[in-house]
Protein backbone atom coordinates (compact mmCIF):
# COMPACT_ATOMS: atom_id res chain seq x y z
CA UNK A 1 0.00 0.00 0.00
CA UNK A 2 3.02 2.29 0.46
CA UNK A 3 4.11 2.27 -3.15
CA UNK A 4 0.99 3.89 -4.68
CA UNK A 5 1.11 6.63 -2.04
CA UNK A 6 4.79 7.26 -2.65
CA UNK A 7 4.34 7.34 -6.41
CA UNK A 8 1.39 9.70 -6.10
CA UNK A 9 3.35 12.12 -3.95
CA UNK A 10 6.29 11.94 -6.32
CA UNK A 11 3.99 12.61 -9.28
CA UNK A 12 2.51 15.62 -7.49
CA UNK A 13 6.01 16.84 -6.73
CA UNK A 14 7.05 16.58 -10.37
CA UNK A 15 3.88 18.31 -11.53
CA UNK A 16 4.50 21.18 -9.11
CA UNK A 17 8.12 21.45 -10.26
CA UNK A 18 7.17 21.68 -13.95
CA UNK A 19 4.48 24.24 -13.13
CA UNK A 20 7.06 26.25 -11.19
CA UNK A 21 9.41 26.10 -14.20
CA UNK A 22 6.66 27.47 -16.44
CA UNK A 23 5.92 30.32 -14.00
CA UNK A 24 9.62 31.08 -13.62
CA UNK A 25 9.89 31.26 -17.41
CA UNK A 26 7.10 33.85 -17.46
CA UNK A 27 8.92 35.74 -14.71
CA UNK A 28 12.11 35.67 -16.77
CA UNK A 29 10.23 37.13 -19.74
CA UNK A 30 8.81 39.89 -17.52
CA UNK A 31 12.26 40.75 -16.18
CA UNK A 32 13.71 40.73 -19.70
CA UNK A 33 10.90 43.05 -20.84
CA UNK A 34 11.73 45.36 -17.94
CA UNK A 35 15.36 45.60 -19.07
CA UNK A 36 14.32 46.30 -22.66
CA UNK A 37 11.88 49.03 -21.57
CA UNK A 38 14.60 50.68 -19.51
CA UNK A 39 16.56 51.25 -22.72
CA UNK A 40 13.60 52.27 -24.88
CA UNK A 41 13.81 56.05 -24.50
CA UNK A 42 16.24 58.86 -25.15
CA UNK A 43 17.10 60.87 -22.08
CA UNK A 44 19.57 63.30 -20.59
CA UNK A 45 22.15 61.57 -18.38
CA UNK A 46 21.39 61.70 -14.67
CA UNK A 47 24.71 63.13 -13.51
CA UNK A 48 25.44 65.84 -16.03
CA UNK A 49 28.69 67.71 -15.27
CA UNK A 50 28.06 71.44 -14.89
CA UNK A 51 30.72 74.13 -14.78
CA UNK A 52 31.06 75.99 -11.52
CA UNK A 53 29.00 79.17 -11.49
CA UNK A 54 26.87 78.18 -14.50
CA UNK A 55 23.06 78.21 -14.43
CA UNK A 56 20.67 76.18 -16.48
CA UNK A 57 17.62 78.30 -15.56
CA UNK A 58 16.56 81.73 -16.82
CA UNK A 59 19.04 84.63 -16.65
CA UNK A 60 16.81 86.51 -14.22
CA UNK A 61 14.22 85.52 -11.64
CA UNK A 62 14.11 82.44 -9.45
CA UNK A 63 15.30 79.09 -10.78
CA UNK A 64 12.91 76.12 -10.95
CA UNK A 65 14.70 74.61 -7.97
CA UNK A 66 13.64 77.63 -5.88
CA UNK A 67 9.94 77.08 -6.59
CA UNK A 68 8.50 74.54 -4.15
CA UNK A 69 5.48 73.92 -6.37
CA UNK A 70 7.75 73.19 -9.33
CA UNK A 71 9.90 70.88 -7.20
CA UNK A 72 6.85 68.99 -5.91
CA UNK A 73 5.48 68.59 -9.42
CA UNK A 74 8.85 67.32 -10.64
CA UNK A 75 8.98 64.83 -7.76
CA UNK A 76 5.48 63.59 -8.57
CA UNK A 77 6.41 63.19 -12.23
CA UNK A 78 9.58 61.32 -11.26
CA UNK A 79 7.68 58.96 -8.96
CA UNK A 80 5.03 58.35 -11.62
CA UNK A 81 7.70 57.72 -14.26
CA UNK A 82 9.53 55.29 -11.99
CA UNK A 83 6.33 53.41 -11.16
CA UNK A 84 5.38 53.01 -14.82
CA UNK A 85 8.93 52.22 -15.86
CA UNK A 86 9.38 49.30 -13.45
CA UNK A 87 5.93 47.75 -13.77
CA UNK A 88 7.40 44.74 -15.61
CA UNK A 89 9.96 44.28 -12.84
CA UNK A 90 7.12 44.10 -10.31
CA UNK A 91 5.30 41.58 -12.50
CA UNK A 92 8.48 39.53 -12.73
CA UNK A 93 8.87 39.57 -8.94
CA UNK A 94 5.25 38.52 -8.44
CA UNK A 95 5.63 35.63 -10.88
CA UNK A 96 8.91 34.64 -9.24
CA UNK A 97 7.21 34.56 -5.84
CA UNK A 98 4.42 32.39 -7.22
CA UNK A 99 6.95 30.09 -8.85
CA UNK A 100 8.84 29.87 -5.56
CA UNK A 101 5.69 28.76 -3.72
CA UNK A 102 5.08 26.02 -6.31
CA UNK A 103 8.78 25.09 -6.24
CA UNK A 104 8.71 24.84 -2.44
CA UNK A 105 5.59 22.66 -2.61
CA UNK A 106 7.28 20.33 -5.10
CA UNK A 107 10.40 20.09 -2.93
CA UNK A 108 8.42 19.36 0.23
CA UNK A 109 6.32 16.76 -1.59
CA UNK A 110 9.49 15.04 -2.77
CA UNK A 111 10.81 15.00 0.79
CA UNK A 112 7.58 13.55 2.15
CA UNK A 113 7.54 10.94 -0.62
CA UNK A 114 11.12 9.94 0.20
CA UNK A 115 10.59 10.22 3.99
CA UNK A 116 13.89 12.14 4.27
CA UNK A 117 15.47 15.44 3.31
CA UNK A 118 15.15 15.98 -0.48
CA UNK A 119 18.81 16.35 -1.46
CA UNK A 120 20.29 12.85 -1.71
CA UNK A 121 20.97 12.78 -5.48
CA UNK A 122 21.62 15.21 -8.34
CA UNK A 123 17.94 15.81 -9.12
CA UNK A 124 17.10 16.55 -5.51
CA UNK A 125 20.19 18.71 -5.00
CA UNK A 126 19.21 20.76 -8.07
CA UNK A 127 15.68 20.99 -6.70
CA UNK A 128 16.88 22.33 -3.36
CA UNK A 129 19.77 24.40 -4.70
CA UNK A 130 17.64 26.35 -7.18
CA UNK A 131 14.97 26.80 -4.50
CA UNK A 132 17.54 28.46 -2.26
CA UNK A 133 18.76 30.70 -5.09
CA UNK A 134 15.23 32.06 -5.50
CA UNK A 135 14.70 32.24 -1.72
CA UNK A 136 17.88 34.27 -1.17
CA UNK A 137 17.04 36.53 -4.13
CA UNK A 138 13.53 37.27 -2.83
CA UNK A 139 14.83 37.83 0.70
CA UNK A 140 17.52 40.24 -0.51
CA UNK A 141 14.92 42.24 -2.46
CA UNK A 142 13.54 43.40 0.88
CA UNK A 143 16.75 45.37 1.43
CA UNK A 144 18.34 45.90 -1.99
CA UNK A 145 16.56 46.53 -5.28
CA UNK A 146 18.27 43.81 -7.30
CA UNK A 147 15.41 43.27 -9.73
CA UNK A 148 17.83 44.05 -12.55
CA UNK A 149 19.37 40.63 -11.74
CA UNK A 150 16.00 38.91 -12.18
CA UNK A 151 16.52 38.02 -15.83
CA UNK A 152 19.95 36.51 -15.09
CA UNK A 153 19.04 34.60 -11.92
CA UNK A 154 15.56 33.39 -12.87
CA UNK A 155 16.75 32.51 -16.37
CA UNK A 156 19.52 30.43 -14.79
CA UNK A 157 17.00 28.76 -12.46
CA UNK A 158 14.79 27.84 -15.43
CA UNK A 159 17.77 26.25 -17.22
CA UNK A 160 19.13 24.41 -14.17
CA UNK A 161 15.79 23.21 -12.83
CA UNK A 162 14.44 22.33 -16.27
CA UNK A 163 17.65 20.50 -17.16
CA UNK A 164 17.56 18.60 -13.87
CA UNK A 165 13.92 17.59 -14.36
CA UNK A 166 14.71 16.35 -17.87
CA UNK A 167 18.11 14.74 -17.37
CA UNK A 168 18.61 14.01 -13.67
CA UNK A 169 15.16 12.93 -12.51
CA UNK A 170 15.05 9.57 -10.75
CA UNK A 171 12.30 7.95 -8.74
CA UNK A 172 12.51 7.95 -4.98
CA UNK A 173 15.03 5.40 -3.73
CA UNK A 174 16.28 4.51 -0.24
CA UNK A 175 19.40 6.23 1.03
CA UNK A 176 22.77 4.55 0.63
CA UNK A 177 24.32 3.62 3.98
CA UNK A 178 27.02 6.37 4.01
CA UNK A 179 24.28 8.99 3.54
CA UNK A 180 22.31 7.91 6.61
CA UNK A 181 23.74 10.60 8.82
CA UNK A 182 22.74 13.91 10.35
CA UNK A 183 25.58 15.41 8.31
CA UNK A 184 23.49 14.88 5.17
CA UNK A 185 21.08 17.51 6.52
CA UNK A 186 23.79 19.94 7.58
CA UNK A 187 26.54 19.49 4.99
CA UNK A 188 24.44 19.47 1.82
CA UNK A 189 22.04 22.21 2.94
CA UNK A 190 24.88 24.61 3.75
CA UNK A 191 26.54 23.75 0.44
CA UNK A 192 23.28 24.59 -1.34
CA UNK A 193 23.03 27.89 0.53
CA UNK A 194 26.61 28.78 -0.38
CA UNK A 195 25.84 27.99 -4.03
CA UNK A 196 22.86 30.36 -3.93
CA UNK A 197 25.01 33.17 -2.51
CA UNK A 198 27.73 32.54 -5.09
CA UNK A 199 25.11 32.67 -7.88
CA UNK A 200 23.97 36.14 -6.80
CA UNK A 201 27.59 37.28 -6.49
CA UNK A 202 28.24 36.00 -10.01
CA UNK A 203 25.22 37.86 -11.39
CA UNK A 204 26.43 41.07 -9.75
CA UNK A 205 29.94 40.53 -11.14
CA UNK A 206 28.63 40.02 -14.67
CA UNK A 207 26.60 43.23 -14.34
CA UNK A 208 29.67 44.97 -12.92
CA UNK A 209 31.68 44.07 -16.05
CA UNK A 210 28.95 45.49 -18.30
CA UNK A 211 28.68 48.64 -16.19
CA UNK A 212 32.46 49.11 -16.11
CA UNK A 213 32.59 48.91 -19.89
CA UNK A 214 29.78 51.47 -20.20
CA UNK A 215 31.43 53.82 -17.72
CA UNK A 216 34.72 53.68 -19.62
CA UNK A 217 33.03 54.52 -22.91
CA UNK A 218 30.77 57.26 -21.53
CA UNK A 219 33.23 58.99 -19.19
CA UNK A 220 33.08 62.74 -20.03
CA UNK A 221 36.16 64.40 -21.45
CA UNK A 222 37.17 68.01 -20.87
CA UNK A 223 35.57 68.98 -24.17
CA UNK A 224 32.26 67.52 -22.98
CA UNK A 225 32.09 69.41 -19.67
CA UNK A 226 29.79 72.10 -21.13
CA UNK A 227 26.24 71.28 -20.00
CA UNK A 228 24.69 71.63 -23.43
CA UNK A 229 27.16 69.50 -25.38
CA UNK A 230 24.86 67.69 -27.89
CA UNK A 231 26.79 64.42 -27.85
CA UNK A 232 26.32 64.08 -24.08
CA UNK A 233 23.11 65.96 -23.36
CA UNK A 234 20.96 63.50 -25.27
CA UNK A 235 21.76 59.92 -26.09
CA UNK A 236 20.16 56.53 -26.33
CA UNK A 237 19.31 55.19 -22.88
CA UNK A 238 20.86 51.91 -21.88
CA UNK A 239 19.31 49.82 -19.14
CA UNK A 240 22.70 50.12 -17.47
CA UNK A 241 21.92 53.82 -16.89
CA UNK A 242 19.28 52.74 -14.37
CA UNK A 243 21.63 50.44 -12.44
CA UNK A 244 24.10 51.24 -9.65
CA UNK A 245 27.67 52.19 -10.64
CA UNK A 246 30.28 49.48 -11.11
CA UNK A 247 31.98 50.05 -7.75
CA UNK A 248 28.65 49.63 -5.92
CA UNK A 249 27.94 46.39 -7.80
CA UNK A 250 31.43 45.17 -6.96
CA UNK A 251 30.93 45.91 -3.26
CA UNK A 252 27.62 44.02 -3.24
CA UNK A 253 29.13 41.03 -5.06
CA UNK A 254 31.96 41.00 -2.52
CA UNK A 255 29.49 40.92 0.40
CA UNK A 256 27.58 37.97 -1.02
CA UNK A 257 30.81 36.14 -1.84
CA UNK A 258 32.09 36.67 1.72
CA UNK A 259 28.96 35.10 3.25
CA UNK A 260 29.02 32.32 0.66
CA UNK A 261 32.69 31.67 1.39
CA UNK A 262 31.98 31.31 5.11
CA UNK A 263 29.21 28.81 4.30
CA UNK A 264 31.49 26.93 1.87
CA UNK A 265 34.25 26.79 4.52
CA UNK A 266 31.76 25.19 6.90
CA UNK A 267 30.78 22.79 4.08
CA UNK A 268 34.41 21.75 3.66
CA UNK A 269 34.90 21.21 7.40
CA UNK A 270 31.58 19.37 7.83
CA UNK A 271 32.40 17.17 4.86
CA UNK A 272 35.71 16.20 6.43
CA UNK A 273 34.01 15.31 9.72
CA UNK A 274 31.37 13.27 7.86
CA UNK A 275 34.09 11.50 5.84
CA UNK A 276 35.85 10.51 9.07
CA UNK A 277 32.59 9.13 10.47
CA UNK A 278 31.81 7.17 7.28
CA UNK A 279 35.22 6.09 5.97
CA UNK A 280 37.59 6.59 8.89
CA UNK A 281 39.61 9.44 7.33
CA UNK A 282 39.15 13.19 7.05
CA UNK A 283 40.66 13.58 3.58
CA UNK A 284 41.24 11.09 0.79
CA UNK A 285 41.77 13.10 -2.40
CA UNK A 286 38.46 11.90 -3.79
CA UNK A 287 37.51 13.91 -6.90
CA UNK A 288 34.59 15.60 -5.17
CA UNK A 289 36.72 16.49 -2.18
CA UNK A 290 39.43 17.95 -4.40
CA UNK A 291 36.98 20.13 -6.34
CA UNK A 292 35.33 21.33 -3.16
CA UNK A 293 38.78 22.48 -2.03
CA UNK A 294 39.53 24.02 -5.45
CA UNK A 295 36.36 26.12 -5.17
CA UNK A 296 37.37 27.18 -1.67
CA UNK A 297 40.80 28.26 -2.96
CA UNK A 298 39.25 30.20 -5.86
CA UNK A 299 36.96 32.20 -3.58
CA UNK A 300 39.71 32.67 -0.99
CA UNK A 301 41.83 34.09 -3.82
CA UNK A 302 38.97 36.32 -4.95
CA UNK A 303 38.42 37.70 -1.45
CA UNK A 304 42.15 38.27 -0.96
CA UNK A 305 42.48 39.90 -4.38
CA UNK A 306 39.45 42.11 -3.75
CA UNK A 307 40.99 43.25 -0.47
CA UNK A 308 44.16 44.20 -2.37
CA UNK A 309 43.75 47.51 -4.16
CA UNK A 310 45.42 46.39 -7.37
CA UNK A 311 42.93 43.55 -7.88
CA UNK A 312 39.69 45.48 -7.61
CA UNK A 313 37.49 46.12 -10.60
CA UNK A 314 37.41 43.93 -13.69
CA UNK A 315 39.97 41.37 -12.54
CA UNK A 316 38.20 40.63 -9.26
CA UNK A 317 34.87 40.35 -11.13
CA UNK A 318 36.35 37.69 -13.38
CA UNK A 319 37.57 35.75 -10.35
CA UNK A 320 34.02 35.77 -8.97
CA UNK A 321 32.66 34.47 -12.28
CA UNK A 322 35.34 31.77 -12.56
CA UNK A 323 34.56 30.67 -9.00
CA UNK A 324 30.88 30.15 -9.77
CA UNK A 325 31.77 28.36 -13.02
CA UNK A 326 33.81 25.95 -10.89
CA UNK A 327 30.76 25.42 -8.63
CA UNK A 328 28.63 24.48 -11.66
CA UNK A 329 31.42 22.24 -13.01
CA UNK A 330 31.61 20.49 -9.63
CA UNK A 331 27.86 19.87 -9.63
CA UNK A 332 27.50 18.68 -13.22
CA UNK A 333 30.71 17.29 -14.76
CA UNK A 334 32.30 15.95 -11.57
CA UNK A 335 29.08 14.26 -10.42
CA UNK A 336 28.33 12.72 -13.83
CA UNK A 337 31.72 11.70 -15.21
CA UNK A 338 34.07 11.19 -12.27
CA UNK A 339 33.63 8.09 -10.17
CA UNK A 340 34.51 8.00 -6.51
CA UNK A 341 33.17 7.71 -3.00
CA UNK A 342 30.88 10.69 -3.67
CA UNK A 343 29.12 9.14 -6.68
CA UNK A 344 25.59 9.73 -5.44
CA UNK A 345 24.12 11.20 -8.60
CA UNK A 346 21.40 8.53 -8.69
CA UNK A 347 21.89 8.13 -12.44
CA UNK A 348 22.43 4.66 -13.79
Amino acid sequence: MANPTTLTLDDISLLLVWTAIAVYALGFLAYATDLSRRSASTVTPHRMPVLAGSRTGPATGPSPEDDPHSTAAASDRLASDKASRYVWARIGTTLTTLGFVLHLGGTLARGVAADRVPWANMYEFALTGTLLIVAVYLAVLRRYDLRFLGAFLIGMVVLLLGGAALSFYVEVTPLMDPLKSVWLVIHVFVASLATALFAIACGLSVTQLLQSRRERHTAPTRRQIAPLEPSVAARKRSYLDTLPPADTLEALAYRFAIVGFVAWTFTLIAGAIWANDSWGRYWGFDTKEVWTFVIWVLYAGYIHARATKGWRGVRSAWLSIVGFAAVLFNFTVVNMFFKGLHSYSGLS
